[in-house]
């Protein structure tokens, strides 16, 4: 069962990708080192709602 996720910078707290991801194999929050166009930097991306 895939579903899609929105990723948000953990700095600006901008949400930046939208990903998808399998809830059977990753039932916790995905977190992820992602480039932030705002921060214009590699950043922490976790999973929003």
């Amino acid at each position: 069962m895939r579903v899609k996720v929105t990723l948000a910078c953990t700095e600006c707290k901008r949400r930046n990708y939208v990903t998808k991801k399998n809830k059977k194999n990753d039932p916790d929050r995905l977190v992820m080192n992602k480039h932030c166009k705002f921060c214009r930097k590699h950043t922490e991306h976790k999973e929003t709602k």
